[in-house]
């Protein structure tokens, strides 16, 4: 370890106290870059896919423990805990922060201090405040550090259901056009909640102290509400009352997700450079798969307790979830399919994606590979174009899975 901190100091890393510094022995040194990384007092790394780019600082408020997670270019992580997350250009975390697996904060997006995240991802600009509970979920939104979306402090996204089960994941924003940089931003306010799963659009604003429940897919919405009326009702733990929409809702998710990893295979992919190496290129794409096998496994969990609808139920709530049940594995196994990312989505969404990575390739001859430079400068038409071929990718997962359990199609629930 000795020889370890010594060849990270003489390539030039900074460590005010370098005593004070534990690096795992599994630590590649190849992976920590000299140029202007400060590793302050205190931090603990660990891990052999662990990578730091240039001008990274950590454990500027406190001690940090990195535990494989890359880390970018100009990332501040400034105290608490990191594992298995990926860190892009400019993204910053105040301290006792506590990010866990599946983590993606995209460049220049941020939370403050106390925030709590795992199988969460925020695209660019998306801006956290503090004392924040945010895991299971996507964030998109905003157009840059002066029109972004945020999250309130002292908020939370619910994940954890009385029936035990996290089939929770909200999305706030999408993909398809999220990923276009073009989008109003979408505010939570403070000391509110989001009960998952869940779907906003943009240019919502929920007003501070309101627990949000429903989805809410009309543009340009205020929602507001005070403290929910008090009751004392019957009530038995375990009983799903809207399957059809915990249903639908996880599928738009995964969906989602798998667009956004050919979003990372065909477009992101052009722009690895110095800025954005090959190593924070393999962590983006491997916190993805992991984030998608994570919520196929929870939908999996929920589809198991689903069993033992009574058998003199003919509702159409009943025979849903009898459907979801008996085709559970039907289900899964399509969807991990979805999982290599390849196949068609239709021969009019790959003439979008083409009109889109034509675009980009001549921005990056043009201006370069400042990814949020490029992107930002496509057309107007060309972001259609991108837009349209996401967006075919995440219907066709959900048509797909559909197919499994008509019943859904032909039957409100």
């Amino acid at each position: 370890m000795k020889n370890l901190k010594s060849c990270l100091l003489s390539k030039g890393v900074q460590m005010p106290v370098p005593e004070s510094v534990e690096l795992g022995p599994d630590i590649d040194p190849e992976r920590i870059s000299g140029d202007n990384v400060t590793i302050h007092a205190g931090c603990r790394i660990f891990g052999q896919h662990t990578f730091i780019g240039a001008g990274a600082e950590i454990g500027l408020e406190a001690p940090a423990t990195i535990d494989n997670c890359q880390v970018g270019p100009n990332v501040q992580l400034k105290g608490g805990f990191f594992s298995q997350a990926v860190f892009l250009g400019g993204a910053a975390c105040g301290s006792c922060a506590h990010v866990r697996s599946g983590t993606i904060l995209e460049e220049a997006a941020s939370i403050a201090h106390s925030v709590g995240l795992k199988q969460t991802i925020l695209f660019p600009y998306v801006t956290l405040g503090s004392l924040i509970n945010f895991c299971d979920c996507l964030m998109a939104g905003g157009t840059g550090k002066k029109n972004h979306s945020e999250v309130g402090s002292a908020y939370i996204h619910f994940n954890f259901t009385p029936q035990q089960d996290k089939a929770t994941a909200s999305l706030i924003g999408e993909v398809p056009g999220g990923v276009m940089l073009d989008k109003p931003p979408i505010f939570l306010g403070g000391q509110g909640g989001l009960v998952g799963p869940c779907r906003l659009t943009y240019g919502i604003t929920i007003a501070a102290g309101t627990i949000y429940r429903k989805d809410e897919l009309r543009p340009d919405r205020l929602i507001f509400g005070g403290s929910e009326k008090s009751g004392n009702i019957s009530y038995k733990s375990g009983a799903y009352r809207n399957v059809k929409r915990i249903f639908l809702n996880n599928l738009i998710y995964i969906g989602n997700l798998l667009a956004l990893g050919k979003w990372y295979q065909t477009v992101r992919s052009q722009f690895i450079s110095d800025a954005f190496p090959q190593p924070l290129y393999d962590g983006l794409t491997a916190r993805l798969d992991q984030a998608v096998s994570e919520r196929i496994k929870r939908l999996h969990s929920f589809f198991e307790k689903l069993a033992g609808a009574p058998e003199n139920d003919t509702s159409i709530p009943a025979r849903q979830k009898q459907a979801l049940y008996e085709r559970r594995t039907e289900i899964t196994e399509a969807l991990e399919k979805k999982l290599d990312l390849e196949g068609s989505d239709g021969s009019d969404a790959n003439a979008a994606r083409d009109q889109l990575l034509e675009a980009v390739r001549s921005g990056i001859s043009a201006s370069g590979t400042d990814y949020l430079s490029v992107i930002k400068n496509l057309s107007a038409d060309d972001r259609a174009s991108g837009t349209r071929w996401l967006q075919a990718s995440v219907d066709a997962v959900v048509a797909e899975a559909l197919d499994i359990v008509p019943e859904f199609k032909t039957e409100k629930g």
